[in-house]
């Protein structure tokens, strides 16, 4: 924090992405509640996230390419249209299912450019030595906000409705913007990458793949993100129909998972060292599987809280640190290219997992559908454990000594 760019982006974001929580939520409850299909909150997810699987890549090539610090503000201002469109449409009482989710999948195309952007854009704000600490402060205000805008957003859909979670999360964006404008970023000189944007993407995922604890710590990532992570897109299920306790209720187990998340991005920020990562990312990993289980199960509404409050701390601690070994061994000038393939195998298998969920889930119901998921994410860390950990006790190198080509 000792960083003026980074205060300024820290503090905008904090508020930025409560709104962005509260939208979320709300679209969730929103799709349950108008078709009461667990199918089509799969369908209402695959659309929010598949633009990142085949875009990410055209989003790294762009943050290679151009100025990130320009690119992060022409995204922001892109959402908070979206935003407000959303809730022009809701006060209109004239949404229709169609339109949220066509919604969500123009905010998956804007997050395709945004999320490789913003990662890459992190190292212009921190100097190196300080970066694993910034990417886990950023991670803690993520996920603050994410216990915040869900009990807001639990609140104001039983008191008010969803129109007025749409509209303050547009305003929310006025905040950001403010903070991007105000920042005094020094320009740095990146090589321009050469050849096509797939290109480009495929020379990233060949780096990536080259080295064993960064490919190793990306494939469970993946297999968290298709599978473990679902339980959101679950959520007004278990809220609604299992734990019987409504909006709210949904709002509050959005915000204990979110307080988790928080606990686990503060812990990890509050680290002095990183080493034996590998390790940690194994036994985070099985802590989701299990806990994702428990929670499946569950039918007394605070253990399922406190469950998904175990999740979200795991689920944190595993991105954070798998972001930290990424991010230590990639060199400036690929950086948006890797980072594209972190957010394509982090954020963009989401939506076949949201998919599937929602088909499986159709037909044998939401809690063993999720009881399934999380026994697979439990096999998948012992395979870790015991191919990488164990085998070869892969570590991320220290920062100052991360590949220079």
């Amino acid at each position: 924090m000792q960083h003026r760019n980074f205060q300024l982006f820290i503090g905008g974001q904090l508020i930025s992405l409560i709104g962005t929580w509260m939208q979320t939520t709300a679209q969730l409850w929103l799709v349950y509640k108008m078709t009461g299909s667990a199918a089509l909150l799969g369908v209402f997810g695959f659309a929010n996230q598949v633009p990142i699987l085949f875009l990410a890549s055209v989003g790294g090539y762009v943050g290679d390419r151009y100025n990130r610090h320009y690119g992060v503000i022409a995204t922001q201002a892109v959402s908070m249209v979206l935003a407000f469109a959303l809730a022009a449409l809701t006060f209109a009482e004239a949404i229709k299912v169609w339109e949220l989710i066509l919604v969500a999948f123009l905010v998956g195309i804007v997050n395709a450019f945004d999320v490789p952007i913003r990662q890459s854009f992190l190292v212009q704000m921190v100097v190196k030595e300080d970066l694993p600490n910034a990417i886990a402060l950023n991670s803690s205000i993520f996920n603050g906000a994410r216990v915040v805008g869900p009990a807001v957003a639990g609140f104001a859909l039983a008191w008010k409705g969803p129109a007025w979670c749409f509209l303050l999360n547009g305003i929310s964006f006025l905040f950001v913007l403010g903070a991007l404008l105000a920042m005094r970023i020094q320009k740095i000189v990146v090589q321009p990458p050469s050849g096509s944007p797939f290109q480009n993407f495929i020379h990233g995922f060949r780096f990536a793949m080259s080295d064993l604890p960064m490919r190793s710590a990306l494939l469970l990532l993946s297999l968290l993100s298709l599978l473990g992570l679902q339980y959101s897109v679950f959520l007004p299920i278990f809220a609604s129909d299992i734990l019987h306790r409504g909006a709210k209720g949904f709002g509050l187990l959005m915000s204990t998972a979110g307080i988790g998340a928080v606990l686990g991005a503060l812990y990890f920020a509050g680290r002095t060292h990183y080493k034996g990562l590998a390790r940690w990312i194994a036994g985070t990993s099985m802590m989701c599987g299990i806990g994702l289980v428990f929670f499946s199960q569950s039918r007394v509404f605070w253990f399922s809280a406190a469950v998904l409050l175990l999740v979200g701390f795991a689920a944190t601690v595993q991105m954070a640190a798998t972001n930290t070994i990424v991010q230590s061994r990639v060199p400036d000038h690929l950086r948006g290219r890797v980072m594209a393939v972190y957010a394509t195998m982090f954020m963009g298998v989401q939506p076949v997992g949201s998919l599937l969920g929602g088909y499986i889930a159709k037909h044998i119901g939401a809690p063993l559908t999720l009881t399934i998921f999380g026994l697979l994410v439990l096999l998948g860390s012992f395979v870790f454990l015991f191919r990488t950990v164990l085998r070869l006790n892969a570590q991320p190198a220290p920062i100052s000594q991360a590949p220079s080509n």
